[in-house]
């Protein structure tokens, strides 16, 4: 009988780790099944993109996956039984459309990949007004918005992380005509090293972007938010005007999971180990923003592609070498840069510590674009490349031990 295996999420992690698992199991021995709500994988790292006019390249999982031995399964994931170990999806399907109905996927081991969403954090106005950059759906939304707005008409990007910085320096290069605007809790691009902050300044000027810093946004109308400053020049505080009203101080992982047994953090991630294994079940692992791990120095890895991509890679070796009998891995994870696009013609690679400090380094200008772009369409072939184009040796599945158990080495090793 084969181990089923079912992945959950086909983003940047589900897909890796399908990928990956599949490249290192005999297909014979096991059934790799990915659920995912969309039939197409979406380059969230280009959502931004999108909104702005810009055409993303279709990439159907029916035909990323062909041939791999990985089954795309169409439908949205409602329930998950870790006791029974047992999937509740809905709107079932094959990759190229769904037939409706609801089915139940019985599993081996999951891979838990469902990621996050944006979230309001309580601010009034923001789900009735705002619009967000955090699904392909969002972004849709939001090209449409500023597609009709008239020139001079005011856009307002919230939250200065890499997320409303990519935003804001986007819409402001696609539409000169518009009046962008980004306000930021603290000051802008403070997590960067000074060239860094000296050349997101130098870029935001000439885009035309007026920054509000040390400001807190704490309510959002139809054609403004209201604000408070916090240290600031005090000509933020009050209102600022806004017919588009962009949405990007964070993200929430999917709230399915607190629904489930799995332990979880207050936020709602789950706890793993080093292996991106549940500590509270086995049989689970978590990857991607869905997952509270550790990187350099025992710091929490943050929500990104950069976090993701590596974790995928950790855990599917992990659950390989655990269902063949192998040595599990000892890589750690860690960071060496940030890839910001600033528009089409513009970028800043800051780099980092091992734990995502910066440090005084860093690429500007249309090199640092370049290196972005490139970054992305690594991020790609990396789905359909989970290895790396490195050959793999499919192993078989030790049938006697339960993938539950270490053959090896100790967990913590």
């Amino acid at each position: 009988m084969q181990h089923r295996i079912v992945v959950l999420g086909a983003g940047y992690s589900g897909a890796i780790a399908a990928g990956r698992l599949a490249r290192r199991l005999r297909r014979e021995d096991v059934a790799i099944t990915l659920v995912n709500a969309e039939p197409d994988f979406v380059e969230r790292v280009r959502l931004h993109q999108l909104a702005t006019g810009q055409e993303l390249r279709p990439r159907p999982l029916a035909e990323m996956f062909a041939g791999t031995g990985v089954e795309p399964r169409l439908g949205r994931v409602t329930a998950v039984d870790v006791d029974r170990r047992t999937v509740t999806v809905t709107g079932t399907g094959s990759s190229h459309g769904p037939t409706g109905g609801t089915e139940e996927l019985p599993y081996d081991s999951l891979v838990y990949a469902l990621g996050s969403g944006w979230t309001d954090h309580g601010v009034p106005g923001v789900a009735a007004h705002a619009d967000e950059l955090a699904s392909r759906a969002g972004a849709l939304r939001l090209r449409d918005r500023l597609a009709g707005l008239e020139a001079g008409r005011p856009v307002l990007v919230v939250g200065g992380g890499l997320t409303g910085v990519e935003a804001a320096t986007e819409i402001a290069e696609a539409r000169p005509d518009l009046d962008v605007a980004l306000a930021a809790r603290g000051g802008l691009g403070d997590w960067l090293s000074p060239k860094g902050v000296r050349h997101l300044r130098k870029v935001c000027d000439r885009l035309g972007i007026t920054v509000h810093e040390h400001t807190a946004v704490t309510a959002v109308a139809a054609d403004h938010v209201t604000t408070t400053a916090d240290g600031g020049d005090g000509v933020s505080a009050g209102r600022i005007p806004a017919d588009v009203t962009v949405w990007t101080t964070g993200f929430a992982v999917h709230p399915l999971v607190r629904a489930t047994a799995l332990e979880v953090t207050d936020g709602g991630r789950i706890v793993v180990d080093r292996t991106m294994r549940s500590v509270s079940h086995p049989d689970v692992y978590a990857v991607g923003d869905a997952a509270m791990a550790a990187g350099a120095g025992g710091k929490p890895l943050r929500m990104s592609c950069a976090s993701g991509v590596p974790m995928a890679w950790q855990a599917a070796d992990a659950l390989a070498a655990r269902l063949t009998g192998g040595t599990l891995p000892h890589t750690s994870l860690r960071y060496f840069n940030q890839c910001i696009s600033l528009g089409r013609r513009e970028g800043l690679i800051q780099f980092v510590t091992a734990d995502d400090r910066s440090v005084s380094s860093a690429i500007t200008g249309r090199l640092a674009a370049f290196y972005k772009e490139t970054v992305c369409k690594g991020a790609v072939w990396g789905v359909t490349h989970p290895t790396l184009a490195v050959p793999a040796r499919r192993r078989p599945v030790v049938r006697d031990r339960s993938a539950g158990e270490d053959r090896t080495v100790p967990e913590a090793a």
